[in-house]
């Protein structure tokens, strides 16, 4: 089964929803607002795809914490990742020991179809 993680009200999970539903797809949500992972889930991902990928700098948590002004290195994002599950880029997309991250519909045809 795949394994969708992010937030309902995210225009990108909203997207990658539609998607599934559209090529009868099944899937499995987790919301990170009622349902946080943790640094093993965080870690299986940085297996996948690099820091750039799943760090999401353009967030409103990103700015609320003001971490371009802290400009924190990998192992301080990965702590961050574990405890601001928000600034997890969305949505991140697990199947067949794959890991996609973000909506894109190119990637999601070659990948899921």
């Amino acid at each position: 089964m795949i394994k969708i993680y992010g937030i309902k009200n995210c225009d990108s999970v909203k997207k990658a929803l539609s998607f599934f539903k559209e090529h009868n797809i099944k899937y499995e949500l987790q919301d990170f607002k009622t349902d946080e992972v943790g640094c093993e889930k965080v870690s299986y991902w940085l297996l996948h795809v690099d820091m750039k990928t799943l760090f999401n700098s353009r967030s409103t948590t990103y700015r609320t914490l003001n971490l371009k002004a802290l400009n924190p290195d990998d192992n301080a994002k990965k702590e961050l990742l574990c405890k601001e599950n928000l600034l997890i880029k969305r949505p991140v997309i697990e199947f067949d020991n794959k890991v996609l991250v973000s909506y894109n519909e190119t990637e999601y045809i070659k990948e899921l179809l």
